[in-house]
């Protein structure tokens, strides 16, 4: 019966839904600038009558912290929203946990439409954060609205978080966490095109300062290019790329091309043409599996390139600088076989009449903080696709972020309880 009432009232709300989504894509939340997007949040919560606890998280409190990571020196203009549904006692309860920040828009010349207009076109929304992830956010809000408006109580506590610095590591999880929060179970639905991640990849970025003998272009056999030492350096990079992807097993991750990429994304180096260039800066990222910790794939790294010298003996006396540096988020896994992960199957196979897929994520969330910090079970599932995160003409299909409110909504009754209570 339930769930015939929440699919009906989801049905005549859908162009609410859709106007929620709009009014955040509409406000530009990149990292510091959050704040007019968490009001839109804070305006929807209240109107829940949801308990609202809002505050800028003290970077003095938090920093000491070994997994706190940060660009900024202070959170000013960036505030946490975390709201509350009281349950009736006697359920388990639930954490909703969903980042408001986004990427930049990038070159606006790649955009077929202004990022933050939030336009609706052939049943999507497109705009930069729609489907990362304010579309989930607002499944995340239209569970929560539809049960409470068909009359259903639960027995469990529902905690809503809408988070910043996400996308720079999580620093505003691990406010929350600090500030107190704790359930039973999380969910964050991250845009997995409604696929099931009860595993999580880690990933860090590293920086790598190649060293050559500067000299005359004229003369460059007098001098050693960095450029090309740095070539030796990328070769070892893909080595040991294909060593740690041939040790994976897990047949989560069997759809994967590479589960545990190592990306170099930056080169910088050289200062004229006619030099020979004596410093090379690569920075890349690096994917930590599942079931590592952050630690030994650091160790890994560094004793990769300490083996540069057998390769290359310019690498002896010359040895590359390894340097941690920026975002880093921890993984996180849960068994497939654990409750959480049957009940949220459970429920979407209720909205859409089979079974969900069951993956590893092949990057990062704020769910190994989770996991790792405060052994909360954490899956990731929701509305979007990844191949559309980060990029221009980003959208959201505004049925997929129906639907995954629908299962939402099902996972919550199921996992916290209803209650019997008037």
């Amino acid at each position: 019966m339930e769930q015939k009432l929440i699919k009906e009232w989801l049905g005549k709300n859908k162009g609410n839904a859709v106007k929620l989504l709009r009014k955040l894509i509409q406000e530009r939340s990149i990292q510091g600038r959050e704040s007019s997007a968490q009001a839109v949040v804070v305006e929807a919560c209240r109107e829940l009558g949801l308990e609202i606890d809002i505050w800028e998280p003290d970077i003095k409190e938090i920093s000491a912290h070994e997994n706190f990571v940060s660009t900024r020196d202070n959170f000013e203009d960036s505030p946490n929203v975390v709201a509350i549904w009281r349950g009736t006692g006697g359920g388990h309860s639930i954490i909703l946990n969903g980042h408001i920040d986004v990427v930049p828009e990038g070159d606006m010349l790649q955009w077929d439409c202004d990022p933050y207009e939030g336009k609706v076109q052939d049943g999507k929304v497109y705009g930069r954060g729609s489907t990362d992830m304010k579309g989930g956010n607002v499944s995340l809000l239209l569970a929560i609205n539809a049960l409470k408006s068909i009359g259903v109580k639960l027995k469990g506590d529902v905690i809503f978080q809408s988070v910043i610095e996400e996308e720079s590591g999580g620093a505003g999880t691990l406010a929350a966490i600090l500030r107190g929060y704790s359930a039973d179970a999380v969910l964050i639905p991250e845009p997995t095109n409604m696929k099931i991640f009860p595993k999580q990849q880690g990933s860090m970025w590293f920086r790598l300062k190649v060293k050559g003998k500067s000299a005359h272009g004229g003369t460059r056999y007098e001098g050693v290019s960095a450029l090309e030492k740095s070539v030796v350096v990328m070769d070892k990079i893909k080595e040991l790329e294909t060593l740690r992807n041939n040790r994976v097993n897990d047949p989560l991750y069997k759809g994967i091309p590479i589960p545990l990429p190592i990306n170099l994304g930056k080169i910088e180096g050289g200062n004229w043409p006619s030099s020979v260039p004596d410093l090379v800066v690569l920075e890349g990222r690096i994917g930590v599996g599942p079931e590592e910790t952050l630690e030994d794939v650091k160790q890994e790294l560094a004793a990769s390139l300490r083996s540069l010298k057998e390769v290359d003996t310019w690498f002896e006396t010359h040895p590359v600088e390894l340097e941690w540096f920026g975002a880093q988020w921890v993984p996180g896994t849960v068994e497939v076989t654990h409750p959480f992960v049957k009940v949220i199957d459970h429920a979407y196979k209720e909205v859409v009449g089979k079974s969900a897929i069951v993956e590893a994520s092949p990057w990062g969330t704020d769910g190994g903080l989770f996991t790792q910090l405060c052994n909360i079970p954490t899956v990731v599932f929701g509305p979007g696709t990844t191949e559309v995160a980060h990029y221009p003409n980003e959208y959201i299909s505004i049925d997929q972020m129906m639907n995954a409110a629908e299962v939402i909504a099902l996972v919550l009754m199921d996992w916290c309880g209803i209650s019997e209570e008037a």
